[in-house]
């Protein structure tokens, strides 16, 4: 059975809790990390899922259930029409994507988030985030049948983007990582190895101010969980409460040209000045802006694994 885990503030503590519905029963040990919750907090989880809640979630703050210092790693172009948008065959992939954003990101899923006074190119990216349980540090192979070895459990991430620096200057760490760019939860779902069959079948859908932006289904990843982390073992080491990030569908504001178009402008426009115009035509889009609500969740059609809602809004910076 899916527990599904909360961390919250409330006196000034940080507190786990079981989310039943819109009541949390809360933890009886101190988890100052969530390493400490996934190596000694089972039987306490276990209990608190069978004891009636006392806490209204309305109560209280909602936290990351990722706490920092962590890794937090990322896949690119993961969902076939993702990488259409971004100008890729999907049918003609001949690797995976990584990269990674620095966990001075990592935020919670109601915090606000400051959208940088030099960034006009902010962009949104819902994702599936894996939290991971142990320690590898040795290539590693990462199966269908033993990834719940590996994978603690589940939770709501948004890649939030600075497309005007990720893209002009090459720069995925620094554009993908100002302050507040990784949401993270409100739910962090504790998989039995019977549940993660229910990865492959989750719809996930990201609104700004209402409107929908994003929606797909992870059975449209092009490299799945246990491929990818079998691969990531091969040049990184992960540790419990490190977090990947899977990957977006399509509906993001960026989007690319196609590749003969593409071929036409480098050859005719120095690179400078190719990007001064994509910067330029792209500020017409309807990327980020202060005052702007940002709303992302992920779920099964039944209900079983239900990530909840983030609820992000865009500021513009106090200074």
């Amino acid at each position: 059975m899916v527990v599904h885990l909360v961390r919250y503030e409330l006196d000034e503590r940080a507190w786990w809790g079981v989310l039943d519905g819109d009541v949390i029963s809360p933890l009886s040990g101190y988890y100052p990390h969530t390493a400490d919750l996934i190596e000694r907090g089972h039987d306490d989880w276990t209990a608190a899922a069978a004891t009636p809640g006392s806490v209204p979630l309305a109560d209280v703050e909602p936290l990351s259930p990722v706490t920092t210092p962590c890794r937090v790693m990322c896949q690119g172009a993961n969902y076939r029409q993702h990488a259409i948008e971004s100008g890729m065959n999907p049918d003609e992939r001949a690797f995976n994507l990584f990269f990674d954003k620095t966990d001075a990101a990592v935020t919670g899923p109601e915090s606000p988030v400051t959208r940088p006074a030099h960034v006009t190119l902010l962009d949104y990216e819902i994702e599936l985030a894996l939290v991971l349980r142990r320690t590898v540090d040795a290539p590693t192979t990462i199966t269908v049948e033993n990834l719940h070895e590996y994978v603690f459990g589940v939770t709501v991430a948004n890649d939030l983007s600075a497309r005007d620096v990720q893209l002009p200057q090459g720069q995925f760490l620094k554009g993908k990582s100002y302050r507040g760019f990784c949401p993270l939860g409100p739910v962090l779902a504790v998989l039995e190895p019977d549940d993660f069959g229910l990865l492959d079948d989750l719809e996930l859908r990201l609104d700004v101010n209402g409107s929908l932006r994003q929606t797909d289904n992870t059975a449209n990843m092009l490299y799945r969980p246990a491929e990818t982390l079998t691969e990531l073992t091969e040049f990184c080491n992960i540790s419990p409460g490190d977090v990947l990030l899977t990957g977006t569908p399509h509906g993001i504001v960026a989007g690319s040209p196609p590749a003969v178009i593409r071929r036409l402008a480098t050859a005719l426009l120095p690179e400078h000045k190719l990007w001064a115009a994509f910067v330029k035509l792209n500020q017409r889009k309807p990327y980020l802006k202060p005052g702007d609500v940002v709303t992302a969740s992920i779920r099964n059609a039944a209900g079983t694994l239900d990530l909840g809602t983030q609820r992000t809004t865009i500021v513009a910076p106090t200074t």
